[in-house]
Formats: C-alpha cells, sequence, structure tokens
C-alpha cells in the first residue's frame, strides 16, 4: 500500500513552503504558465510564521533591494482587490519611524536620499510637524520622525488564501501535511524532491521554507546562515479610531531593541517587539514577561493607550540572517536550487514583489535592477553590514 501511495510526477518548479513567500511566488509563477508544485508539511497555505504576522507592510528600508521588492509588492496589495476581486483588509495608513535620540534622528536623515533616489515617497517631519500626523505622541523630546504615506498593511492569512486560490485556478498543484525530506540531486544539478508521501521531478526547486529553510538547504549539503527568532505580539479590543500609520520606536530598551504597533481599520492595536537579546529557537509559546515590558514601551511613547485592555498574545518566528537582510539567490553546490530565505520577519511585505523576481530568475529574464537588487541579497556575500530599519 505505501509503494502504490508513492508520487512520481514532473513539474518546471517546485516550490517548497506555502506561506508569506511561497503563496505568491506558487501565483506568479503559474501566471507565467509553469507547472508548478507547492508542499508544505501544514495543513493549508499561510499557516505557520505567516498567520503569526501582524499585517505590516512598507517599502521603508535602508537599501535598494527591500526597496524595490517592497514598492511592487504595495502596487500588488493596493490593486489586488480591483484586479481580483477578494478584499485583503488593505488599509493605506503609512508608516513612521519616531526619534527622540540623536542616534535616530542622525539614521533617520541618512537614509533618506537613498529611500527617494529608489522611490520612496518619504520625508522628515520635525517634531511639532510630526505630531500633526500622530497628535497623541507623548511630545516630551520629541525630534520628529519620518513619515511615508503610501505603507499600510494588510491581513496575512487573507493573502495567504487569496494567492493560494488563484494560483490553483492558473493550475499550481499544491500538497499539504507533506514533509520534505530529501533533495534529489545527480552530477551536482537538482532533479527533484522526496517527501514523506513520494518523489517529485523538477529542474527548478525553490526554498522558501521559512524557519525551516536551513534545514532544506542542509539537504543539499549547503549551510545558509538562518535561524529563527522568536518574537511575541498582541492585540487590543477595538476602540475609536485615533491612529493612522503603523509607529516605529527603534531605540532601544532593557529587552527590546525595537518595537511598533499601529490601529487596525477594525479599531483593534496590535503591536509587537524585537526582543534583545535575540530568543533562538522555535519555542512559540506565550511568555509572562512580553506585556509588562511593552506595557511600559507603548505607554511612553502614546500615555493614551494606558487604559486599553489587551484581548490576545501570540508568538511567532522570524527566520533571522546576521545581517538582517533576506537570503535569495541560485546554489553554486546544486544547479536548480534557489534559495529564498531569511526574510527576517519581513517575508509578508517581501511576498509578492519578491515572487515575481523569482519568477523572473526561473524564465532567466532578470532585468539590469533585480542583478542589482541580487547582489544585497546573494547566499555569497560576506553579512558584515546591517538593515538599519530592522
Amino acid at each position: 500500500m505505501a509503494a502504490a501511495a508513492l508520487t512520481h510526477r514532473d513539474y518546471d518548479v517546485i516550490v517548497i513552503g506555502a506561506g508569506s513567500i511561497g503563496a505568491p511566488t506558487a501565483f506568479s509563477l503559474a501566471e507565467a504558465g509553469l507547472r508548478t508544485l507547492i508542499l508544505d508539511e501544514l495543513p493549508s497555505a499561510g499557516q505557520g510564521s505567516n498567520k503569526r504576522a501582524i499585517g505590516g507592510l512598507r517599502a521603508t528600508h535602508s537599501d535598494p533591494a527591500k526597496i524595490r521588492l517592497c514598492l511592487r509588492s504595495l502596487e500588488i496589495f493596493a490593486g489586488w482587490k480591483e484586479t481580483h476581486g477578494d478584499d485583503l483588509e488593505w488599509y493605506k495608513g503609512g508608516y513612521s519611524f519616531v526619534a527622540y535620540r540623536d542616534e535616530e534622528e542622525k539614521t533617520l536623515k541618512e537614509l533618506l536620499p537613498v529611500q527617494k533616489k529608489f522611490g520612496l515617497n518619504i520625508d522628515w517631519h520635525e517634531g511639532p510637524d510630526f505630531l500633526k500626523i500622530i497628535p497623541d505622541l507623548n511630545p516630551r523630546g520629541l525630534r520628529g520622525g519620518i513619515f511615508s504615506p503610501d505603507d499600510g498593511n494588510a491581513s496575512p492569512l487573507l493573502a495567504a488564501y487569496a494567492f493560494y486560490k488563484r494560483a490553483k485556478r492558473l493550475g499550481a498543484e499544491f500538497r499539504f501535511r507533506e514533509t520534505v525530506t530529501g533533495l534529489i540531486i545527480e552530477a551536482g544539478r537538482i532533479r527533484g524532491v522526496k517527501t514523506d508521501k513520494g518523489e517529485y521531478f523538477a529542474p527548478v526547486v525553490i526554498n522558501a521554507a521559512g524557519p525551516r529553510a536551513k534545514t532544506v538547504a542542509a539537504q543539499a549539503g549547503i549551510d545558509i546562515p538562518v535561524r529563527p527568532d522568536s518574537h511575541e505580539a498582541a492585540v487590543t479590543e477595538p476602540v475609536a479610531r485615533f491612529l493612522g500609520p503603523m509607529v516605529v520606536d527603534t531605540q532601544p530598551m532593557a529587552g527590546s531593541a525595537n518595537y511598533y504597533f499601529y490601529q487596525h481599520f477594525t479599531g483593534q492595536v496590535i503591536f509587537c517587539i524585537t526582543p534583545s537579546p535575540s530568543i533562538w529557537g522555535d519555542d512559540v509559546r506565550e511568555t509572562s514577561s512580553f506585556l509588562p515590558m511593552v506595557a511600559k514601551r507603548m505607554v511612553g511613547l502614546m500615555p493614551r493607550l494606558k487604559n486599553i485592555r489587551i484581548r490576545r498574545t501570540w508568538r511567532g518566528l522570524y527566520p533571522m540572517t546576521p545581517d538582517g537582510f533576506p537570503v535569495v539567490g541560485w546554489s553554486k553546490e546544486a544547479e536548480g536550487f534557489l534559495q529564498a530565505a531569511g526574510m527576517c520577519g519581513q517575508g509578508f511585505m517581501l511576498g509578492p514583489g519578491l515572487g515575481e523576481l523569482l519568477t523572473r530568475m526561473v524564465l532567466k529574464k532578470t532585468t539590469a535592477a533585480d542583478e542589482e537588487s541580487l547582489t544585497y541579497l546573494s547566499p555569497y556575500r560576506s553579512f558584515a553590514g546591517q538593515e538599519k530599519l530592522k
């Protein structure tokens, strides 16, 4: 019976993972007419780190690659309902990064020329003008901040399902509850994958396995510097609209490197921290230390939040790299094996733009801009720098 269950089929591309990267990539590949198989060990699309994302979408980054990819993602999210009919709960509320110290002000101002050069609609606003954008910020010591009005937020689960549904209509095949157990490599070239249910063959395999990407790459004898880091988040009761943009405070404090929050269009405030030191591993159990830590930060930054009630907390995994940039590129060790890993908690905002880039790579139709972006994301870079707006 077990032997009869084994599957042997040929595809143009196999994608490992149906989450923030895998689902939109499947859509893009299928739209290009490629026979695509997507494998995921979970029951349906977007059930891993994707469903634990808080939904922020920004092109406000510090490097050309992520700016370009996320600008394209924003276009896709903003136009999805009109083009495809699905409501992804897209809301163009913008993103803001606040500065209360010399360090943050200096960094934010230094990044503006690069951000504007690559197409971001963004500006620095001095303290009094910044309070016009976010009136409820604590004015004491506020130097100002940057505001990018074209950023926003959407539902990670609705988006993953929309990409999955559209990809499936275009002919992509999804196999859930199926774990990749090995890669089929012959003469230095990828030939397919083995799972706990069968074997599948394709000249291209894309590693979009999120927190498991390092394990998948190791099956080809490749060590990619990606490891999961636990981040905790929460959502409040719904209240009347008072906040437009996502607010990001990057000044480090005890227990956290930064934190960020926004008000969903249905009224709830959703927030998350970046732990410091990092919490390595795959533990997604909630902690007792998160709320006291983040409450102090949030009330200090926005005092009107002191009486709001928390409805739920949860914890997710950020697949991190040493420099905070994704790992995207062809493997030298196994021809046809394409890495799309280490999104550092930004897979949701990178996914649609990256899915199109991966498709152009498979079709060998990359542009000059693509090639420049891929130098920043190369699996073989030095990993010596640091993303300044993690």
